[in-house]
C-alpha cells in the first residue's frame, strides 16, 4: 500500500472511532445529565479517537498490516497528539472550568489563574519524573520519551488503582452472597411510610399557607369598625366555614416539622430505591447471566487470593517468575488436550485480549459507580 492509503484507512478508521465515542458520551455515559459544553463532548471524543487509534496500530503492528513506514508516521503523530491532549489541553480545559465555576471568582481573574494553576501542574507534572530514571542524554525535554515516560508513571498508578477498585467492586455488584434479602412487602411497606410522609407535609404546608392568608387578611382589615354590615357577616360565615383560617396556628413550630418530615422523607426515598434495587439484583441473579457473574465472582476472588498469597512468597523469598499465568495456563491445556498450537504466539494475543477486558470492565465500573 502507498502512504496516501494507509493514510485514509487510518482518517477513516479515527473518523468511525470519533463517532463511536461521541454516541457513547451522549447515550450511554451521560445519558441521565444534561451536558451543555460541546467542548466537552468534543475532547472526549477527540482522545477516544485517538486512544483507538492506538490501539488499532498495535493490532496492524501485530498482523503485519499497512507499510512500516507509514504506522511509524502515525504512531507518532498520534502519540504527539495524545500528549498534547493530556499535558496540555484538558489539564488547562479542567483549570479553566474548575476556577470559573467558582462564585467569588471574577472573570477578569479567570484566564490569569487558570495559567498560573497550569504552569503549577506542569511543573509538578515534570517533577514526577525525578525519582525516576527518565531523564537521558539523548533525548531532548520536548521529545516522546520525556512525556510518555511521564504519563506512564501516572498510567500504571491509576491502573493499580482501577484494578484494587475492580477487584472489589465486582465481587461485592455481582455475587449473590452480598445481596440483601429484600421481600415485595418491604418495598411496598418503605414505599407506604414514604407516600404517608409526603401527605403529612402536604398537609402542614397548606396549615401554613392558610395561616399566612389569614394574617394578611387580618392585617388588610384591621379596624372592623370601619367595615360594612355585609362584610362583618360574610367574615363570620368565612371564619365558621374554614376553622382553619383563624390566626392560632404556630407558623415557626410547623416550619420545623415540615423541615423534618422532608428530611424524613428523603431518607425513606433513599431506603425505598436501594430496597427496589436489591429486588432487581434478587431477580437479575436468578437468570442464566446472574449465575454466571455469580461463578465469575467466586473465581476471581479465589484468583485474587491466590495471587496476593503467591505475592507475598516471591517478595519474601525473593522470587523472581519466568512465566506469566496465562503462558503457563496454555501450556498446561496443550498438555492435558494434546493441542498443537504455538503458545508463545497465543499467549501474547491471549494476554493481550484480557490486559483489555481489565481496562475496559475496570474503567466502566468505576464510571457506572462515580455517575450513580
Amino acid at each position: 500500500m502507498t502512504f496516501l492509503e494507509d493514510t485514509l484507512i487510518v482518517l477513516i478508521s479515527q473518523a468511525i472511532f470519533f463517532i463511536g465515542g461521541w454516541i457513547f458520551f451522549v447515550k450511554q455515559l451521560f445519558r441521565d445529565y444534561e451536558v451543555h459544553h460541546l467542548l466537552v463532548q468534543l475532547i472526549f471524543s477527540v482522545t477516544f479517537a485517538l486512544s483507538c487509534t492506538m490501539f488499532e496500530l498495535i493490532i496492524f503492528e501485530i498482523i503485519g498490516y499497512l507499510d512500516s513506514s507509514s504506522r511509524y508516521f502515525h504512531w507518532n503523530l498520534g502519540l504527539y497528539s495524545l500528549l498534547f491532549m493530556l499535558i496540555a489541553l484538558i489539564p488547562f480545559y479542567i483549570a479553566y472550568f474548575c476556577i470559573s465555576n467558582v462564585r467569588f471568582v471574577t472573570k477578569n481573574v479567570i484566564r490569569p489563574l487558570t495559567m498560573m494553576v497550569w504552569f503549577i501542574y506542569l511543573y509538578f507534572f515534570w517533577k514526577i519524573g525525578d525519582p525516576f530514571p527518565i531523564l537521558s542524554p539523548k533525548q531532548g525535554i520536548f521529545s516522546i520519551e520525556q512525556g510518555v515516560s511521564r504519563i506512564g508513571v501516572i498510567g500504571v498508578t491509576v491502573m493499580a488503582l482501577l484494578s484494587g477498585f475492580g477487584a472489589v467492586n465486582y465481587p461485592y455488584t455481582s455475587m449473590a452472597i452480598f445481596i440483601r434479602p429484600v421481600t415485595q412487602s418491604d418495598v411496598l411497606s418503605i414505599e407506604k411510610k414514604l407516600l404517608q410522609t409526603m401527605d403529612m407535609v402536604l398537609v402542614k404546608k397548606k396549615r401554613i399557607a392558610l395561616a399566612e392568608s389569614n394574617s394578611n387578611r387580618n392585617y388588610m382589615n384591621q379596624s372592623v369598625e370601619n367595615r360594612g354590615f355585609w362584610s362583618n357577616i360574610l367574615s363570620s360565615v368565612g371564619n365558621i366555614a374554614n376553622p382553619l383560617s383563624h390566626n392560632t396556628e404556630n407558623i415557626t413550630q410547623l416550619r420545623q416539622e415540615i423541615s423534618a418530615l422532608e428530611e424524613l422523607s428523603r431518607q425513606l426515598f433513599l431506603e425505598a430505591h436501594d430496597a427496589r434495587s436489591m429486588r432487581e439484583k434478587i431477580e437479575w441473579s436468578r437468570t442464566f447471566q446472574g449465575r454466571y457473574f455469580n461463578f465469575l465472582g467466586y473465581f476471581f476472588s479465589l484468583y485474587c487470593i491466590w495471587k496476593i498469597f503467591i505475592s507475598t512468597i516471591n517478595i519474601v523469598f525473593d522470587r523472581v517468575g519466568k512465566k506469566d499465568p496465562v503462558t503457563r495456563g496454555l501450556e498446561l491445556v496443550v498438555h492435558w488436550l494434546g493441542l498443537n498450537i504455538d503458545v508463545s504466539f497465543w499467549s501474547q494475543h491471549v494476554s493481550f485480549i484480557l490486559v483489555g477486558c481489565i481496562v475496559l470492565t475496570s474503567i466502566r465500573g468505576l464510571l457506572l459507580t462515580l455517575t450513580k
